[in-house]
């Protein structure tokens, strides 16, 4: 099993993009571990929602919709630094899809307008032709027309 990991530090309201596809579509992606980690850590209260998705996205939000079918991950982490003092807590909840196309990390901070750490392992694979085939089809069935 190969695993490609990816890390990044996504400003509040920012849209990251990991670019996975290849010219045939015959490597496979599978999402193994995703966390999230606040960069401001101690000094400012935090609601960090992160989101994947298998499209490109025009805005980040808060509201995670798990009937979408284009949501590969979502991660909520929060902390609060004021007369509460709620410890740090952390939910991470992602898809055991396998893509094989670019994927779309979104992040908003709906308290204080912080950045938010990703940390991301996709274990890597090779697929057959009709596996192949799939992951393409579903990857192009839930782009907008005017994608594709």
């Amino acid at each position: 099993m190969k695993i490609k990991t990816f890390r990044g530090l996504i400003t509040d309201g920012g849209i990251d993009t990991v670019v996975l596809h290849t010219n045939t579509g015959s490597t496979g992606y599978r999402i193994v571990k995703f966390q999230i980690m606040t960069n401001a850590i101690s000094t400012a209260s935090v609601e960090h929602t992160m989101q994947i998705f298998k499209v490109p996205q025009t805005t980040a939000t808060e509201v995670i919709d798990f009937s979408d079918n284009t949501l590969l991950a979502a991660a909520v982490t929060m902390s609060r630094i004021d007369a509460f003092n709620a410890p740090l807590t952390q939910e991470v909840i992602f898809d055991n899809e396998i893509f094989n196309q670019d994927i779309y990390i979104t992040h908003k901070d709906n308290q204080s307008s912080q950045s938010c750490n990703y940390y991301i392992e996709l274990e890597q694979m090779s697929l057959a032709l009709d596996e192949n085939t799939v992951a393409t089809l579903k990857d192009m069935r839930n782009q907008e027309p005017s994608n594709v």
